[in-house]
């Protein structure tokens, strides 16, 4: 069954911790990437410490997003690094052997089969849906979860637009993660509401 993988608003306040663990809360996450990419790295340090405090005394994996360097500096679990960010060599070295490597691999069999013979701990594929967080360079079929986990053992992560309104067909075509941004902050009836929703869903 898929788990639930929650990304950071690009921006946050001060009081962004407490909403954050009140959403925690609501419902079982697995992981929580840190993608601020609307703060300068400065800002980062302010503001992580709490958010990875508030993560991983609940058990959920705080990835960074980007940078491995700054996770290994910050004590983050893993890092997750796009096709024009750092290397995936260079994101193991900082993390090390235990620590998690998730890789972008928009659409791409190919991409994704790289990323698993270099180590990687997952591949994300996206953009599944239309997703206002970010302009997607991709979009990914559902079948692309259900071929790659007939194939393959390494997790697969889906990213893009999703909400508990639109994730059961995700979930069906074999997505081990559903990656969730927009889906969880922006939902009309609040992000602890969206997080108890996704856990129904992911029960």
């Amino acid at each position: 069954m898929a788990e639930l993988y929650i990304l950071t608003p690009p921006r946050i306040d001060d009081g962004f911790a407490d909403t954050l663990a009140k959403t925690l809360d609501a419902g079982p996450v697995s992981a929580l990437q840190l993608r601020l990419k609307d703060h300068a790295i400065e800002d980062i340090r302010q503001l992580a410490p709490a958010l990875i405090k508030a993560a991983q005394s609940r058990g959920v994996a705080v990835i960074m997003n980007d940078d491995p360097a700054l996770a290994a500096e910050l004590g983050c679990d893993g890092v997750h690094v796009g096709q024009a960010d750092a290397s995936q060599q260079d994101a193991r070295a900082a993390v090390g052997p235990k620590g998690v490597v998730g890789v972008t691999c928009h659409d791409s069999r190919h991409l994704a089969m790289v990323a698993g013979e270099r180590g990687a701990d997952y591949v994300a594929f996206g953009s599944v849906y239309e997703t206002a967080t970010k302009t997607p360079k991709s979009s990914a079929p559902l079948e692309l979860f259900t071929w790659w986990r007939e194939l393959f053992e390494i997790p697969s992560v889906a990213i893009g637009g999703i909400t508990p309104d639109n994730a059961a067909a995700v979930i069906e075509a074999g997505a081990d993660y559903l990656a969730v941004s927009g889906g969880i902050w922006n939902w009309p009836d609040g992000p602890e509401s969206a997080c108890a929703a996704f856990s129904r869903l992911l029960d």
